[in-house]
């Protein structure tokens, strides 16, 4: 495996070790995708062998979410899904899991802690990021997919309600050959969200 470049992208792993975590025995990837004068990083946590030959590799792409995942926030299921893939993979014995610096769905942050200030006013997700002057999700999945491309994974079952993540792979050459839900139980807290998410965004539960 090596470092891929294609005429507008070029993906660096930086470097790689053991990560024992409280899910299983992970093998931890750092990487570096460039585009231009913009750079982007993301994690991988891999288990197990991705080889295409043992067939379709469960795979999660995880945008970082710093509330959720860290501070356990329940204005969100992001920290809840992050928790259900780990499992699963290590339930599978073999797995991948891309975690993105892409916070707020790629509004950073800050922005992210003032589009909860306008949500606290009464707007949804959506309609908070719009606000703000941003587009409902600024994401792309170029990254996820050059570093499926690096360990040689062509087909995955994917762990997403995103619909999106689905075709980015699709387009990028990448066969989803299944898409598995990831539905934590709703909260009072995420209700409205959740709810946003599938009707404004098309997230499938």
């Amino acid at each position: 495996m090596g470092d891929i470049v294609s005429s507008s992208f070029q993906l660096n792993k930086i470097a790689e070790a053991n990560f024992p975590t409280r899910f299983g025995e992970f093998r931890i990837f750092g990487f570096e995708g460039v585009r231009g004068d913009q750079t982007e990083e993301a994690l991988g946590l891999k288990l197990g062998d991705p080889s295409p030959e043992l067939g379709p590799l469960l795979v999660r792409i995880h945008s970082q979410c710093l509330t959720g995942d860290v501070f356990h926030s329940l204005r969100c299921d992001c920290r809840s899904q992050l928790e259900l893939a780990l499992d699963q993979i290590v339930a599978e014995g073999r797995g991948l899991l891309i975690y993105e610096h892409q916070e707020g769905r790629g509004i950073g942050l800050l922005n992210k802690l003032r589009a909860y200030e306008l949500q606290d006013g009464g707007l949804d997700t959506v309609e908070a990021n719009e606000k703000l002057g941003f587009k409902a999700d600024l994401r792309d999945y170029a990254l996820p997919a050059a570093i499926l491309r690096y360990f040689g994974v062509k087909e995955v079952r994917l762990l997403s309600n995103n619909p999106d993540k689905v075709a980015a792979l699709e387009s990028a050459g990448i066969r989803v050959v299944e898409r598995a839900p990831l539905v934590a139980p709703p909260l009072e807290t995420t209700a409205e969200y959740l709810k946003t998410k599938r009707d404004k965004l098309g997230h499938l539960f």
